[in-house]
């Protein structure tokens, strides 16, 4: 599994959104303000920053939390499962 996290720079929630992801192995960061970032946010329908999507290996998206950011216990129970 993966987590992927969309964040913009001035942000204010985003920040959070980080800290809830640190000592998550597999997550890719992508600033919805670049080219792949709005590609990859289009494909999740992700129209909120902070957004933090869990996906499996196939892409599927198994937990999101659009425009908050999630409790880091959260994260990490779905990814150690």
């Amino acid at each position: 599994m993966e987590v992927k996290l969309f964040i913009k720079e001035d942000c204010p929630r985003c920040p959070a959104a980080k800290r809830a992801c640190e000592g998550v192995a597999n997550v890719q960061v992508y600033d919805v303000t670049s080219i792949d970032g709005l590609a990859e946010a289009s494909f999740y329908n992700v129209l909120a920053t902070p957004s933090v999507l869990i996906v499996d290996s196939t892409g599927r998206e198994v937990a999101g939390w659009r425009g908050e950011a999630p409790d880091a216990t959260a994260i990490h129970v779905l990814m150690a499962n």
